[in-house]
């Protein structure tokens, strides 16, 4: 057992790819807890696949890809909002239209501009590449928006359960929507080398729902979300490395695992632990 844990961390490559997992799996949990109680759990996803155009702009305009993926990413939030300010159409409708409109012209910029990226890598996440640089940029995303989460709790936390209430009592509810934003899109960002744009949303909202089922208030939500995504991130590398995984499509399934245990066994509506009633 002892050189089942050991093993892996001889090599660099696997301890850089741990570290880096660890911060996702911390920061990743913490933000997804304001989609799920705000009940926009999609939106991580609009935005994970929304920031493809401006990766291929980036690239081809030879500047840092992350500030592309950003803008792009911040640019498909103010698009659903005008959306739903413009018309009645409902927000669902309008993350999907969006989601797939940016997926497919980040696609077809792709194509025109001949960029080099790694269409897979991007989606999928390559997490055993990652270097000192990456280590050091994820640290600094993932320190940033956890201060800023902290320093603004309470008014996010206002925000999240009562946004007309929050409004009426004069906070600026617009500026917290799109900060708020801004956290979930540098923190796919961050987690988009660990996993991939697709497979951050399952470290995004796995953990987060997972805590949900166990505890009720959202301080302990974040908490044990946190710990939980760090848990699974582990894990998976763990398993990724002895059962000669997929990294990423490893982390993500041992976060459904996690959400399946809590959702079977939660003390407060798990299937096996709620009361018979009898007919």
């Amino acid at each position: 057992m002892v050189d089942w844990l050991l093993e892996p961390l001889t090599f660099e490559f696997m301890r850089r790819a741990i570290a880096v997992g660890l911060l996702i799996g911390i920061l990743c949990p913490v933000m997804g807890a304001y989609l799920i109680v705000l009940r926009m759990a999609l939106i991580g996803d609009v935005i994970a696949h929304a920031i493809l155009p401006g990766l291929a702009i980036a690239n081809f305009l030879r500047v840092d890809i992350l500030l592309g993926a950003f803008a792009s990413g911040m640019t498909s939030t103010f698009v659903i909002a005008w959306i739903r300010s413009q018309s009645r159409v409902k927000v669902d409708a309008a993350m999907a239209l969006t989601f797939s409109s940016f997926f497919a012209l980040g696609v077809a910029l792709l194509t025109l501009l001949k960029s080099r990226l790694n269409l897979d890598e991007l989606l999928f996440g390559d997490i055993l590449s990652v270097n000192n640089d990456d280590i050091w940029r994820t640290a600094l995303i993932t320190g940033v928006v956890l201060l800023l989460t902290r320093l603004s709790y309470k008014e996010l936390l206002f925000y999240s359960f009562d946004p007309v209430g929050a409004e009426a009592v004069g906070l600026p509810v617009n500026l917290i929507h799109f900060s708020l934003m801004a956290g979930i899109t540098l923190t796919i960002l961050a987690g988009m080398k660990t996993v991939g744009v697709i497979l951050v949303v399952s470290l995004l909202v796995g953990p987060a729902i997972t805590a949900y089922l166990l505890v009720k208030e959202l301080h302990l939500i974040m908490g044990l979300g946190a710990a939980i995504g760090a848990i699974a991130t582990i894990t998976g590398m763990y398993l990724s490395y002895h059962l000669n995984l997929p990294s990423g499509p490893a982390i993500a399934l041992v976060t459904f695992s996690c959400f399946l245990l809590g959702l079977l066994f939660s003390p407060y509506q798990g299937i096996f632990t709620q009361p018979r009633t009898s007919k």
